[in-house]
């Protein structure tokens, strides 16, 4: 077999980046500077070269998730193939960073999205989530702490990391100051701290986006289109974000350093199995791993005492006879 030209290796890397099949059989694919066309033989991404047409197809039926960065375009039965076999479709920015539209197919299961809408409507479970996050984060919780006191230990030791980190970069102060408003205006690491964190938001979006939750019903934050998104993004900041802005405190350009640094290296992007998986974890652990089926799309209806009943069924019908 003839080695691959150089048009098809820019396509399948950096520029392709598939991550590994995770839970629930979700599989992603980003997607940069490549049109995304339907032919007679399936979905490819095409690209010129001084040498003609290059052609990659991809495998439709097994992504959940397409990231659509730069420098795509897709053409509409393109699209309407990947609606067929159930993909979303996320536009991001460069390495995945960002997101700023989502399209998800109307086949896309509701299994996830329930067992979030059912425990942030509980008060009782909703706690236990918002516990389960704060969990996550530090490694062990009180006992029987209330939320307030789990938000006021989260402070204690974000903190402690700030002054660490500080110490380590030989900063005399640190504090942590965000004013969307006035964005220029930040201190270096402020600055870097808050273009990195905008990374990690588009990350987590798509994740949340290609399970079929809801970013808008958040169990820690709430009163935003975004407050899912904000809850999950919290679980991995301190690892992934904090620590690198205090390491630009003494670049010249933090804010596009940043941005950079996490898309030469994909580090968020890698991250998201971890992402989906602690979506599941925090929700419904119980559940966290579980396969759904999503090669089927079935509606059921809904009863308050016999639960899901099947479709399709007149049940004028079975009254008369009971």
């Amino acid at each position: 077999m003839s080695p691959p030209s150089a048009a098809r290796r820019k396509l399948g890397t950096p520029t392709l980046a598939m991550l590994p099949r995770i839970a629930d059989s979700l599989s992603f694919l980003y997607l940069e500077s490549v049109r995304i066309v339907q032919d007679d033989t399936g979905v490819c991404g095409r690209i010129e070269t001084p040498n003609g047409t290059e052609r990659v197809y991809l495998p439709t039926a097994a992504l959940a998730c397409v990231l659509l960065g730069p420098g795509t375009s897709i053409t509409q039965p393109a699209l309407a193939t990947f609606a067929r076999h159930g993909t979303s479709l996320v536009c991001v920015g460069a390495g995945g960073v960002r997101s700023y539209a989502g399209i998800l197919p109307a086949s896309l299961t509701t299994t996830w999205l329930e067992r979030q809408a059912h425990a942030w409507a509980d008060t009782t479970a909703r706690t236990g989530v918002a516990t389960r996050m704060y969990t996550h984060r530090f490694g062990d919780t009180p006992t029987g702490a209330t939320i307030a006191q789990l938000r006021g230990l989260e402070g204690q030791r974000v903190k402690v990391l700030y002054r660490t980190l500080a110490q380590k970069y030989g900063i005399k102060r640190f504090r942590r100051n965000y004013d969307p408003t006035a964005w220029d205006a930040q201190d270096l690491v402020n600055l870097a701290l808050s273009a990195a964190n905008s990374c990690m938001y588009g990350v987590v979006h798509a994740a949340v986006l290609a399970l079929g939750c809801s970013p808008a019903l958040g169990f820690v934050h709430s009163g935003t289109q975004m407050a899912f998104v904000y809850d999950i993004a919290d679980l991995f900041k301190m690892r992934v974000t904090v620590p690198l802005a205090f390491s630009l405190h003494a670049s010249t350009d933090p804010e596009r350093e940043a941005r950079r640094r996490l898309r030469e290296d994909f580090r968020l992007l890698k991250l998201m199995p971890e992402i989906v998986t602690s979506i599941q974890q925090v929700v419904s652990p119980e559940h966290a791993g579980s396969q759904i089926d999503r090669s089927t799309s079935i509606t059921h209806l809904w009863d308050p005492q016999l639960g899901q009943l099947p479709s399709g069924t007149n049940y004028a019908d079975l009254s008369e006879e009971s």
